[in-house]
């Protein structure tokens, strides 16, 4: 009927869901992997992730060599080695004995030496300190049940992971926790509580914790100098309030954690390579180490102790802008033993041990002398305090035992300081770096006036190190990556000083233009593993240092042919320093690259006198002379990285940031305080759980107070006897494919499987010709190359291909972002379309010429295709590349990166091959040359690469290509 409302029924279809409980372990759970999983592909993807190829420590042989010593219990630095790329499906063998190593690898790990201290050799002893004789195991743990299965103070272990997820991992409000509570005993029988009736009753049981327990102290301090006539300024009337924990207990827990029991060093020792010349890694590796244990040696009681340093850092943090009261002044404290990537880590190799006053007065007292003098005063009296504690152990030893295991006598040290320009100078009491005798004559000689303007010397102060043995700051104030050389020289001067350029050569209106054209440039760089892109240029406002970080990586290609020539070579000259003294391995080649690269660096940078950028003649800034300094820092502290401020910046957000947050913002400071004792009782228990394999398996469904007797039902009993049985079959089934290829989860879907129809669906028709040579080339090794031999005398192959979306190239690279053990892992693709984009086709490095140094020996190729096939029962994982050639025998002489073009037929048409994976050495960053072209409105990253006649070969994508695309 007309105007009847249209009646329309819909069905509703409820999906089920089945609980299913995570009972599927890592088969590296005898290598340490506690995680569990639902599902096998989740373990297939997390050993593709976790475990490909790492290397142990039986894997790499180092020579040690004791110097008049036995040597400590110290494993060996993993090597560098070439990568191994894989398809993503294969997975090697979890239990195999040995991983595959090249005759590269195999020389270097045999040629290395450790020479480790004569003296202070961190022996193993009794907890009598009575010295046991070499090759002592370490003494038997305690078999007591009541020790070693408790899980004190949790009820058990399903207790301590939900109060672990509850208050760590998800950070849940009180009232919330309430809330969930209430729901979990709505499904209990009405007799039974959940795990924690609410969140006092959680919290009360984290407090109770033992483990990891340093309890928070506090003084306070005043100004108790001459009162001014009149009215008082109010900082004078103040007390201030300094937190902190005992570094003496701080530092005795980081040396016993045993979650670092293969990664601390506990002598200082010397690396030594095959042609004599030293090496400079861990902090250890380091001649203040070494200096410093030859100090403490001259006591013979000291003999065969352990030299444990303390390495502070400190830093203003703020954590909101729209309050009062919004910065926070955290100390923190590290230790000299671990290796640099346990501190990259954020392990718990750092922890927070204080908040020092930040005093406050009227705008127009702010540049007092006397309100000056007492902030300095109130710093230096507040360390002096708070490590203080250190100091007997300085000059004697303490027993402790270690993360291995292992008694050793301790002696403490205080260490570098990690700090930036304005806090280095706070410390020094000098406004740059002088040796402490420099400063002493000059205190003997000068008057306080003639102190600061001739030398920039604070005379009226006395550093906290004075009060401390063997310690002198002007020694301990280490290389600061962040802000000397990152967001220092890099952000604040050479970017700013390009912009300032192109404004005094082209105007305002001229320099826009070409600034937008510079941000199109960046933003349409090509995609690649690790490297962060800027959609619009690299124009915003709030700068991090992963911010510069990202931009150093595609800086230079944009500003080419926009500034004078030797601008670009300025730029280019500076990133070669800088991502030298980012390596995490320095040997004295490479000191000798770093002085080159920095002389290089202020020859060309001239320009920016020249061009009226820097209006007075020379350069004398303090964050680039400090440049000047490195190569003697690397020498005395090892690798830069591991001392970095960007560790300090990066703790403030889970130490200061994140706790406030959760606060109630009103005197948050006890709150934040209490919030890290927690975290820290909870970390130190989850270690000390996991030492006693207490978190082994799967967790229990529920605690055994709300679990039915098995033992009284022998229906129940049976039953779980038999779903054991099961999940045993399935369990071995599952070891047992990891060790096999599986292929069918990993293939592409749609793509014909027969080899022709392939070559018809992706359009190369030449591909069965190709493969066939391919054949030829892996069936006769050493004969002429393929290309040369008549196809007739190729194998013929008309079998099935599968294809793969990507191939993983694990290689290592301790110097970028990686696992403790240095190994990084790359994902290469190749795919029709890229989240629901354009193509996503990469580019790869491919091995051609080991004897040759860096891009001389190898090629420059872009992924087709990945794909395997099957010949002779012989499986090949191949990629189908198109190559590119070097433009010159040499790299850019204004940016020093290599130049390629796309190699193509007389068709115009890209060269195709077929190359197999064991031949990639990993992936490969392009970025188009665009000249003094500008870039056309709208040209996308994804099409880059397909619109650029050349391209530079970006060696600065990541640290591992700059040391192989040189």
């Amino acid at each position: 009927m007309s105007g009847a409302p249209t009646r329309r029924l819909r069905l509703e279809v409820r999906t089920q869901y089945r609980f299913r409980p995570r009972t599927l372990p890592c088969p590296f759970a005898a290598q340490g992997c506690n995680k569990l999983f639902t599902e096998r592909s989740g373990v297939t993807r997390h050993v593709n992730t976790t475990h490909r190829r790492a290397p142990t420590a039986a894997h790499l042989p180092t020579e040690v060599v004791a110097v008049g010593a036995p040597a400590p219990d110290a494993a060996p630095p993993p090597p560098s080695s070439p990568p191994n790329p894989l398809l993503d499906n294969p997975c090697p063998d979890p239990h195999a004995d040995n991983l595959p190593t090249t005759p590269e690898s195999q020389a270097k790990e045999s040629t290395e030496r450790v020479m480790y201290h004569p003296l202070l050799d961190g022996r193993p002893c009794d907890k009598n300190g009575n010295f046991l004789p070499a090759g002592s195991p370490p003494p038997a743990a305690s078999s007591d049940p009541a020790e070693t299965q408790s899980y004190t103070p949790f009820d058990s272990r399903i207790e301590f992971e939900i109060a672990d997820f509850l208050y760590r991992r998800v950070q849940m409000s009180g009232s919330k926790i309430d809330e969930l509570m209430q729901l979990w005993a709505c499904t209990l029988p009405e007799d039974e509580d959940p795990p924690f009736v609410s969140h006092q009753h959680l919290y009360a049981t984290i407090d109770a914790i033992s483990s990891g327990d340093v309890p928070w102290q506090t003084f306070s301090v005043s100004y108790n100098g001459a009162i001014p006539l009149g009215v008082t300024p109010s900082w004078m009337s103040r007390e201030y309030d300094v937190w902190f924990r005992d570094p003496r207990l701080v530092l005795r827990n980081q040396y016993s954690n045993r979650d670092f029991a293969s990664d601390i060093d506990y002598a200082p020792k010397r690396l030594i390579l095959a042609n004599g010349k030293r090496q400079y890694r861990d902090f250890m590796s380091g001649d203040w180490a070494w200096n410093e244990a030859d100090l403490i040696a001259k006591d013979p009681q000291m003999h065969g102790a352990t030299l444990a340093t303390a390495i502070f850092g400190s830093d203003k943090t703020t954590v909101s802008v729209a309050t009062g009261q919004n910065e926070y002044y955290p100390l923190y404290m590290t230790n000299g033993g671990v290796t640099n990537s346990v501190r990259r880590a954020h392990r718990n190799a750092i922890t927070l041990i204080g908040f020092l006053a930040i005093p406050k007065t009227e705008r127009h007292y702010q540049n007092d002398a006397v309100f000056r003098k007492f902030r300095r005063e109130l710093f230096h009296t507040s360390l002096r305090a708070i490590l203080d504690p250190l100091r007997q152990s300085m000059t004697s030893y303490e027993v402790l035992q270690c993360a291995d295991g292992h008694y050793r006598r301790l002696v403490f040290s205080l260490g570098p300081y990690i700090a930036d320009y304005p806090e280095q100078v706070l410390l020094a009491c000098v406004a740059s770096r002088r040796s402490h005798e420099h400063t002493q004559a000059a205190l003997d000689a000068l008057d306080l006036r003639s102190l600061w303007d001739d030398y920039g010397i604070v005379g009226d102060l006395t550093p906290f190190t004075s009060y401390f043995p063997r310690a002198d700051i002007h020694e301990l104030l280490s290389p600061d990556l962040l802000h000397q050389v990152i967001k220092g020289t890099f952000k604040d001067h050479l970017v700013s000083w390009v912009e300032e350029y192109l404004v005094l050569k082209h105007g305002k209106a001229g320099a826009a233009v070409i600034m937008a054209d510079i941000d199109r440039r960046i933003a349409a760089v090509p995609s690649f593993p690790g490297l962060r892109r800027f959609p619009e240029g690299r124009g915003f406002k709030q700068w991090t240092g992963d911010d510069s970080k990202a931009l150093m990586k595609v800086y230079l290609p944009a500003i080419a042919g926009h500034v004078p020539p030797q601008m670009v070579r300025a730029l280019s000259a500076f990133l070669e320093f800088c991502y030298l003294v980012r390596r995490d391995t320095l040997d004295e080649d490479t000191l000798e690259q770093i002085d080159e690269a920095l002389e290089r660096y202020h020859r060309e940078r001239v320009i920016f006198e020249d061009t009226g950028v820097r209006r007075v003649k020379g350069i004398s800034l303090p964050r680039q002379h400090a440049l000047k300094h490195y190569r003697r820092l690397i020498q005395l502290f090892a690798s830069p990285n591991g001392l970095c401020s960007s560790m300090m910046e990066a703790k403030h957000i889970t130490a200061v940031k994140k706790p406030y947050r959760r606060s109630s913002r009103n005197q948050a400071l006890g709150q934040i305080i209490l919030i890290n004792q927690r975290l820290d009782k909870l970390a130190a228990l989850r270690v000390d759980l996991t030492a006693r394999r207490l978190l082994e398996g799967p967790c229990p469904r529920l605690p055994p107070h709300m679990q039915y007797n098995a033992t009284e039902d022998p229906d129940v009993l049976s039953a779980a006897l038999d779903e054991s049985s099961n999940d045993e079959d399935e369990l071995d089934d599952e070891h047992s494919e990891q060790r096999h290829v599986g292929e069918n989860e990993d293939r592409v879907r749609g793509y014909p499987k027969q080899v022709h129809e392939l070559a018809d669906a992706i359009n190369v028709p030449q591909l069965p010709d190709l493969i066939r040579h391919f054949l030829y080339d892996q069936l006769t090794p050493g004969a002429s190359a393929a290309g040369n031999v008549p196809l007739d005398s190729c194998p013929l192959f008309s079998g099935n291909v599968s294809v793969y979306p990507s191939a993983v190239a694990t290689y290592y690279a301790p110097s970028d972002p990686s696992g403790p053990r240095g190994m990084h892992r790359e994902r290469i693709r190749s795919v029709a379309s890229w989240r629901g984009g354009a193509a996503r086709r990469d580019c790869i490095f491919v091995e051609q010429d080991t004897d040759l140094p860096g891009l001389r020996g190898l090629l420059v190729a872009r992924v087709r295709l990945f794909f395997s096939l099957k010949f002779q029962s012989v499986l090949y994982p191949c990629a189908l590349v198109s190559w590119f050639s070097t433009v010159g025998d040499a790299p850019d002489t204004d940016t020093g990166m290599w130049i390629v073009s796309p190699d193509v037929d007389d068709a115009q048409q890209p060269v195709l091959d077929v190359v197999h994976l064991d031949s990639v050495v990993r992936g490969a960053h392009l970025i188009g040359v665009a000249g003094d072209e500008h870039l056309p409105h709208g040209v996308e990253h994804t099409h880059s690469l397909d619109i650029f006649r050349e391209f530079y070969v970006n060696k600065y994508a990541d640290h591992h290509a700059h040391e192989i695309a040189f």
